[in-house]
């Protein structure tokens, strides 16, 4: 069956890195368009990133563009999330979505 297993959150404090992971199976993962979704507390699921199959075009939502930046090991089945220059508001569940499948999410909470 499809899986999908995002690793990588904790606590880091803001201007700090984290780089999510998630691992794919159960799907030709070298053909799905992936994405990486978040939901802060109290907030609507929002679109965070998304890469192509082949990893030639990526789009990020505005408020993460230039610190966010998302990739793709097709050989490995894996989408990767380097997130830089954190702040209080990226503090949210980060789910790894490949249409119409979900992950379970990981927590990135930053916080001083």
């Amino acid at each position: 069956q499809v899986q999908l297993v995002e690793s990588g959150g904790g606590l880091v404090q803001p201007g700090g890195s984290l780089k999510l992971s998630c691992v794919a199976s159960g799907f030709t993962f070298s053909s799905t368009t992936m994405s990486w979704y978040r939901q802060a507390p109290g907030k609507e699921r929002e679109l965070v990133a998304g890469i192509s199959s082949s990893g030639g075009a990526t789009s990020y939502t505005d408020s993460v563009k230039d610190r966010f930046t998302i990739s793709r090991d097709n050989a490995k089945n894996t989408v990767f999330l380097q997130m830089n220059s954190l702040k209080p508001e990226d503090t949210a569940v980060y789910y790894c979505y490949a249409p119409p499948y979900w992950g379970k999410g990981t927590l990135v909470t930053v916080s001083s």
